[in-house]
């Protein structure tokens, strides 16, 4: 049994929740989220929160009663208070800037890096810092992953891009004899 898909889902308020068939559809202003479970599990609104139940007794019905259950919270979390990573850049030259719809990334290179924010994203860009803000929780850690790939930060002196929680093991260089 799922330890994770026998908890409701309670719904924020300001949240609207409709059921379209097997899509879970929420709404909050103009954002709307929507969750296809393909017919795997059985859906109930009751009053402020969602339930969902398995449709069969196997093993894999019950992985995707806990997977559509975190899923559909994270959805009310993301329409609720949204998602936000933060990235660090340490490199001497090394900066970013946000024009338009595009972030450009001075990374040691020869040239400048651009990176096309994609739909519901924000970015804003503090100095040293990268923050990375939206409703949908994978599309924030994946934008975040895909920014940390142009320059992952190296073991000797730090220099890169990295989380603010992400701690760096350093080396040590070449001891002189």
């Amino acid at each position: 049994m799922s330890r994770v898909g026998k908890n409701p889902v309670a719904i924020p308020s300001g949240i609207e929740v409709s059921v379209d068939g097997a899509v879970i559809v929420a709404k909050k202003g103009n954002n709307e989220k929507r969750l296809d479970t393909h017919g795997r599990v059985s859906i109930e609104i009751k009053e402020n929160e969602v339930v969902l139940t398995r449709a069969g007794e196997d093993k894999q019905s019950s992985a995707y009663w806990g997977t559509y259950r975190a899923l559909l919270a994270n959805i009310m979390e993301g329409l609720d208070k949204g998602f936000k990573k933060s990235l660090e850049i340490n490199g001497v030259g090394y900066r970013a800037a946000v024009n338009g719809k595009v972030l450009e990334l001075q990374l040691g290179f020869s040239h400048p890096v651009h990176f096309s924010i994609p739909e519901g994203i924000t970015i804003a860009v503090d100095k040293n810092l990268i923050h990375i803000s939206g409703t949908d929780k994978q599309v924030v850690g994946q934008v975040a992953a895909e920014i940390r790939a142009f320059r992952p930060p190296e073991p000797y002196k730090g220099k890169g891009v990295k989380y603010t929680d992400e701690t760096i093991i350093r080396k040590a260089g070449k001891t002189a004899s």
